[in-house]
């Protein structure tokens, strides 16, 4: 786990007799598939395979997202097109990625796209100053493992607001605080990859 987050579990972790196949990584709405978050994380868990996908509005140069049922399509094809390109079992595979990332493919998995779980990075629960504009709606629908890092200060969802939520989820649920550190996670990349790494080990030893 991360040196001096807080870990908490929100619901029981059972290890599963299965490790994952592969990570596959989105980016949050203003970045893309280079982002060094999502880097670090591919080198830290190296050999396992990582792939890093851009949606296609970045690819397309527009400034902003395209509405999330273009996004969930993309996610559901670059996990096709991972499995395919490495020979792997999707449903094996653990999604995620960086806030509006990462919510989408929580939103996939939630919508019937097979994974072995879910890594939410700085997950956005809410606009800024908008607490309520939920991004919830669809959190108990989702049932495989899930790992929340987020900042104590992240302006996208408190660890108060995270903790009323969270429990709608139906899967196990791991969250690991950072304290002091906001949405960006500004200087973590590190912490994140650790707490990723831990709880990867935690949560598919056999």
């Amino acid at each position: 786990m991360a040196v001096g987050a807080t870990l908490r579990r929100v619901t029981a972790q059972p290890a599963s007799s299965h490790g994952p196949s592969g990570l596959f990584l989105t980016p949050g709405a203003g970045s893309d598939r280079g982002h060094p978050g999502l880097v670090a994380l591919q080198d830290r868990l190296a050999p396992l395979p990582v792939d890093r996908m851009d949606f296609p509005y970045r690819k397309a140069g527009k400034p902003f997202p395209d509405r999330a049922p273009v996004l969930v399509a993309a996610v559901r094809d670059g996990v096709a097109a991972m499995a395919a390109g490495h020979d792997l079992d999707p449903d094996r595979l653990v999604l995620g990625g960086r806030s509006m990332g990462g919510r989408i493919c929580s939103i996939a998995v939630a919508e019937g796209l097979g994974a072995a779980g879910l890594v939410l990075v700085c997950y956005p629960l809410h606009p800024p100053k908008k607490p309520q504009n939920l991004r919830v709606e669809h959190f108990g629908s989702i049932q495989v493992p899930c790992l929340f890092v987020s900042g104590d200060r992240d302006e996208f969802g408190s660890p108060e607001e995270f903790d009323a939520h969270l429990p709608a989820i139906a899967g196990p649920v791991t969250v690991v605080r950072l304290p002091g550190k906001r949405h960006d996670l500004k200087g973590c990349d590190e912490l994140v990859c650790d707490a990723v790494e831990a709880w990867m080990a935690d949560t598919f030893s056999t």
